[in-house]
């Protein structure tokens, strides 16, 4: 290496040390106030939900989202739909078809005059501050980014100099329109959530909700907004030029015709959910329904705190399970002392069964290696466990594409799924759909939101799928005959395949798990 090298790299050396020492975010920041739209019965959603609500004291109304495309049509329509208010909050929204097709819907619903409040976590934004300062630039849409990075460009800075902070985000979800009717779940805005063409597709499960529970979602996304951690978006990234701002409407304008999106609009215009909606007749249940969330000050607070932790007010509104748990979550991770429990439960007469990635179909392997740290010690106790095979179509997958389900199809499509949905039924009676993982990091680290449900139908509905597509399109892990190691079980047509190491899983991916497993890295996964 030659002098001239060696001083390049010296000077990069000391610019990256600069940026992680000089960066910081803005000390004083104007943030003005503003609350939900509560006078929005006469807006065409109050006229058509009022009534029902007032028919269905104290409940709400209820529709799961199973397939990907519906939760894209729900959201779509909804912002069309819009006259007053559209409040959105997520942890991801991508600019890709999905993402930038909803984007412009927000965009077109300003120029109508609704007002647009958009707060996203800004873990994911990276290369979006152009989109982001587009919208934010017009008179009838803030954005805001919660937990920002100081660093817009070069985020290991952060990372490098203020961990413990950027740790630290907001994992919830929710699209709520004219404090009327709001989608809430699982799914963060992309491509691989909304059932648009993509390499890998997430199983995942939303809800839309009207009545009573809309006003807590709202009241929650009120106080998330003006939280000291959610940032003008205007603070940080410094105002669009015209120009700037005309590429991003034009290259939203290409969009809509892109043969992608074409294909995809095409795709969801086919979905049953959209003929329901447009003909009004959206089979909604009406149940109790209570919200479960986060304090927005939890990511300002030391992690462990009780009074900031979810888990113990999800496990009260759930209740004592008498019969039956289920438990579905991608990232898994238990625990000494929630796998104690569980193991209580199963000794005392509950079926405990947990669904989860398998090693094949998992986006972290981090989360996975932390999972399989208490995989015998359950089945040991009686919990059983599945994981869901790569490319299988599992609940929640979209049902017109070949194979029945998350497949690839000739129309488009996945070749492969991994489970996103975090939801968990007690006893056939009452259900969680929400973004809450059963891992530290939603307990501890990051804020959640969710809905327990009093849906007897919803939760059977779950339990059926337990009984009867969980058995086909995920491997049950089992202890094998010696009852020292483990085996995974596939059914097929054909009969019972046994596996007696993590099926579709390279040796070296397989070796590199159990790496992972002795890392002291539980309480970051």
């Amino acid at each position: 290496m030659g002098p001239k090298e060696v001083s390049i790299r010296a000077a990069a050396a000391m610019l990256a040390a600069c940026l992680v020492a000089c960066a910081s975010l803005p000390s004083t920041v104007e943030r003005t106030p503003t609350q939900a739209i509560a006078d929005t019965g006469g807006t065409r959603l109050g006229r058509s939900i009022d009534p029902e609500v007032a028919a269905h004291p104290g409940r709400s109304a209820v529709h799961a989202l199973s397939a990907g495309r519906d939760a894209f049509a729900a959201r779509y329509a909804l912002a069309t739909a819009a006259e007053r208010s559209i409040d959105v909050q997520y942890y991801i929204w991508h600019a890709d078809t999905s993402g930038g097709l909803l984007a412009h819907a927000l965009w077109q619903a300003a120029e109508r005059g609704v007002r647009v409040r958009m707060l996203l976590d800004d873990n994911n934004t990276k290369g979006m501050d152009p989109a982001l300062a587009a919208l934010d630039a017009h008179p009838n849409i803030e954005v805001r980014l919660f937990n920002p990075f100081a660093n817009r460009t070069w985020r290991l800075g952060d990372f490098a100099g203020d961990f413990a902070r950027v740790n630290r985000r907001m994992h919830n979800k929710s699209f709520t329109v004219d404090n009327q009717l709001s989608v809430v779940g699982g799914r963060n805005v992309g491509d691989e959530y909304l059932g648009a063409e993509t390499a890998v597709a997430f199983a995942d499960l939303d809800v839309v909700v009207a009545g009573p529970a809309v006003r807590e979602i709202s009241g929650s996304f009120d106080r998330y907004w003006n939280s000291p951690s959610a940032y003008p978006a205007a603070s940080l990234i410094p105002r669009t030029e015209d120009e700037s701002r005309a590429s991003v409407l034009a290259q939203w304008a290409q969009l809509q015709d892109s043969p992608k999106s074409v294909r995809y609009l095409d795709a969801v215009r086919q979905q049953q959910f959209v003929s329901q909606m447009l003909a009004g007749s959206v089979p909604f249940e009406w149940v109790p329904a209570r919200m479960v969330v986060d304090d927005p000050a939890k990511v300002l607070n030391p992690p462990g705190r009780k009074e900031f932790e979810m888990a113990p007010r999800l496990t009260e509104a759930l209740g004592r399970p008498e019969r039956e748990l289920l438990l579905v979550s991608p990232y898994f991770v238990p625990g000494e002392e929630f796998t104690a429990a569980l193991v209580a439960m199963a000794q005392r007469g509950v079926k405990v069964s947990i669904l989860t990635n398998s090693l094949a179909a998992t986006d972290v392997a981090p989360v996975y290696a932390g999972y399989s740290k208490y995989r015998e010690e359950l089945l040991r106790g009686g919990v059983h466990l599945y994981e869901l095979k790569p490319g299988a179509n599992p609940p929640g997958g979209d049902k017109d594409r070949e194979r029945g389900g998350m497949g690839g199809s000739s129309g488009g499509g996945s070749s492969g799924a991994s489970l996103h949905a975090k939801t968990f039924a007690v006893d056939r009676a009452r259900i969680f759909v929400g973004s809450f993982n059963l891992d530290p990091r939603s307990a501890r680290l990051n804020t959640e939101l969710g809905l327990v449900l009093e849906s007897p139908a919803l939760a059977t509905q779950l339990a059926r799928a337990f009984d009867e597509a969980v058995p086909r399109e995920a491997y049950e892990v089992r202890l094998a005959g010696d009852g020292r190691s483990l085996e995974w079980i596939e059914r097929t047509a054909s009969g019972e395949v046994k596996y007696t190491s993590s099926p579709g899983a390279g040796l070296l991916r397989r070796m590199w798990i159990g790496v992972l497993a002795i890392l002291p890295i539980e309480s970051l996964l």
